[in-house]
């Protein structure tokens, strides 16, 4: 490479260099104004979702564009929407009323996508041979079959022993209903998975084996306690026709 080729390369780096960060100046400032107008719609008592949305995406967009973590965005939006306001003489909350509009959404929707597309699993790996190793069998039972029985077994010993008691209005099957849930086994289980296996194919099975056992718990505990609940509505009723 001559000389004047590199002096060339060296230029064109310096520039890039200059331009990124203006542009992360710009979107800087961009996402000052962002979070300007959040707190203006608090001052004026604004209490509508959709102008908060719309600077929130606006704002997610400048955060997202200067380099910073983009999450900042939901603790920006979540501080300016007002906890409590009047309308018409009766007061509410607009940041519970969207917390739990958005409920659903974040708990069935877009925590179950971000928990996969961040578990590391390619769509080509999907293959159920890979689940025929000692290792992956080993966690995908452990977490549908370990959990439930160490976690339920942990509380039966508890109350027979006289160390606690069900909490009113709870039975047994709900109590296994949960110890099933006690199965979905995501954060800590890849975080442990990536500690202890350096092999790729071993690693891409453990967490494929990870992702079959905590979707069995989650199926599993969701029948049972949607068995359970027509229990506790008796139970209830029992307990008011007895009181």
């Amino acid at each position: 490479m001559s000389a004047t080729q590199k002096a060339s390369g060296v230029k064109k780096f310096v520039e890039a260099e200059r331009w990124a960060g203006m542009l992360t100046i710009v979107a800087l400032l961009v996402a000052a104004l962002g979070v300007a107008a959040l707190f203006a719609l608090n001052r004026f008592k604004v209490v509508h979702a959709t102008p908060y949305v719309l600077v929130g995406v606006f704002l997610w967009a400048a955060v997202l564009k200067s380099g910073m973590h983009a999450t900042l965005t939901g603790v920006i939006v979540a501080l300016a929407i007002p906890l409590r306001e009047k309308r018409n003489g009766i007061e509410f909350s607009p940041l519970r009323d969207m917390e739990s509009s958005l409920r659903p959404w974040v708990v069935l929707g877009i925590v179950p996508v971000f928990a996969f597309f961040n578990a590391g699993i390619t769509i080509s790996a999907l293959k159920l041979d890979v689940l025929w190793t000692p290792a992956a069998l080993g966690i995908a039972l452990g977490l549908f079959f370990g959990k439930q029985l160490g976690v339920f077994s942990a509380i039966w010993l508890a109350v027979r022993c006289g160390m606690g008691r069900l909490p009113e209005g709870v039975n047994w099957l709900q109590v296994y209903g949960v110890a099933l849930l006690a199965g979905i086994g995501f954060t800590m289980s890849l975080f442990i998975t990536s500690l202890a296996f350096d092999d790729k194919a071993m690693l891409t099975s453990a967490r494929l084996a990870i992702l079959v056992g905590s979707i069995l718990s989650a199926v599993a505990g969701l029948v049972i306690l949607s068995r359970a609940a027509p229990c506790r509505r008796e139970h209830t009723e029992e307990s008011r026709r007895c009181g």
